[in-house]
């Protein structure tokens, strides 16, 4: 299996070089150059989460870790459990805040980081994961690459705009990882990054690789859940929508992924909070990246989603056949705040602010055309307190994990939004 840029104007190259180097040279994607079904009778007959998953995975891997290994490597990315959670008739919660840093991000940053330590295994050299945040990539990152040996993390993530909870996980870790304020938005966090794996001299002088969703070991396990979630619905002959509260949309695009493996998905609904650039080209057939908008769902606060190239390349870009399989919403704060609120009153569910995106999306969807959905409640609502608390009136228990991060001392380098000054921190 070789992988090829989205941009076209790189060399193929194998999967351990998509996974290691992160980013083509020409600022492309990594795309495999084929996506296989899997095999008849594997979906919707009962089967282990985990021999699904491993079927996925060694269909993009290709050969290039042993059988017994990969298998390992997914049983390592999965044990917790990723249960949906029925809220009410038809709706239903994909709860992927069950691992150890409470954000769906746990699933792709443990698996990414156990397919680097392999790659990485007999080299004399380290290898720097470079990553930009807006909330939960850099604390699930920098829990799967912890104490993992020849390998060093740097996270940015901008100032002020991760809530306590998360700049917290993200800048106490220690060990081998580092994190970098940034006095800018998650554009600029993620536009650094990308100048600083297409510069010469750094390349040169580190061996950098990604841990965003821009790499293909981090976007592309999160199709696993995608399967797990229709495997435990007990009704499988319904219309199914699945609903994602979407960013950079790495998520919404694993999801795709899986459909064109064989699962049974008749619709996605990206729901967007006001960065909505991807619900605007849906109506409008342009795509207008632009500066991020703050809002209280900050992990989707993105103006240039990257992922979206692979979905206009997963449809050869034909704006027809992706609305055909995807619709888009926006919502604003308020929007967000009453569906927390009306869930909690009167279903007794907590939702945080993006999985509430989320949820309605998917309400938006099946009011107009019935059927079943799944949305995804990517991160603990404890990790949002300061904006859950008050839209529900109550109090949220903190997970014991999350309460051990609060009690450590943030340690964090605060440097400006210039690539100049990222290169000169990493070449210190």
């Amino acid at each position: 299996m070789k992988y090829y840029s989205t941009n076209k104007q790189a060399p193929a190259v194998s999967y351990e070089e998509a996974v290691v180097r992160g980013l083509a040279p020409d600022k492309g994607l990594y795309f495999p150059e084929r996506i296989e079904a899997l095999p008849k009778g594997l979906i919707g007959n009962g089967k282990p989460f985990h021999e699904i998953a491993f079927e996925v995975a060694k269909r993009f891997v290709d050969g290039e870790i042993p059988s017994a290994k990969l298998q390992e490597i997914v049983e390592q990315t999965l044990n917790f459990p990723l249960p949906i959670v029925e809220v009410e008739s038809d709706v239903y919660s994909l709860e992927l805040w069950h691992g150890p840093t409470c954000a769906f991000k746990d699933v792709g940053a443990r698996y990414l980081s156990r397919n680097l330590s392999y790659f990485v295994r007999n080299e004399n050299k380290e290898v720097t994961i470079l990553v930009a945040t807006s909330g939960d990539t850099g604390s699930a990152v920098a829990s799967g690459f912890l104490g993992v040996e020849g390998i060093k993390v740097v996270i940015l993530y901008p100032k002020g705009k991760v809530s306590e909870i998360q700049e917290k996980q993200l800048t106490t870790m220690g060990q081998n990882i580092s994190a970098l304020e940034v006095n800018g938005t998650f554009d600029d966090c993620q536009a650094m990054v990308k100048l600083a794996f297409n510069d010469a001299e750094l390349r040169s002088k580190m061996n950098l690789s990604s841990a965003n969703s821009i790499n293909v070991a981090r976007f592309m396990p999160q199709s696993f859940y995608y399967f797990w979630a229709y495997e435990q619905l007990n009704d499988k002959k319904k219309a199914l929508a699945f609903s994602i509260p979407s960013g950079n949309f790495g998520n919404l695009t694993a999801g795709m992924f899986a459909k064109r493996m064989g699962l049974p998905v008749d619709k996605f609904v990206a729901s967007t909070n006001a960065n909505d650039v991807v619900p605007e080209f849906l109506q409008t057939g342009i795509f207008r990246p632009r500066p991020s908008v703050s809002t209280i769902s900050n992990a989707m606060d993105i103006g240039d989603p990257s992922n979206f190239a692979r979905i206009q390349e997963l449809y050869n870009n034909n704006l027809e056949a992706i609305r055909n399989d995807m619709v888009g919403y926006a919502f604003s704060d308020d929007d967000s705040r009453n569906a927390m609120r009306k869930v909690y009153q009167e279903l007794n569910y907590v939702m945080d602010p993006h999985g509430a995106i989320a949820y309605a999306g998917l309400k938006k969807w099946m009011h107009e055309n019935g059927g079943q959905g799944i949305f995804l409640e990517t991160a603990h609502p404890a990790k949002f307190g300061d904006v859950v608390e008050p839209a529900i009136e109550a109090k949220v228990q903190v997970p014991e994990r999350l309460q051990e991060y609060l009690k450590r001392e943030k340690k964090a380098l605060l440097i400006g939004n210039t690539f100049a000054e990222l290169k000169a921190v990493l070449l210190g």
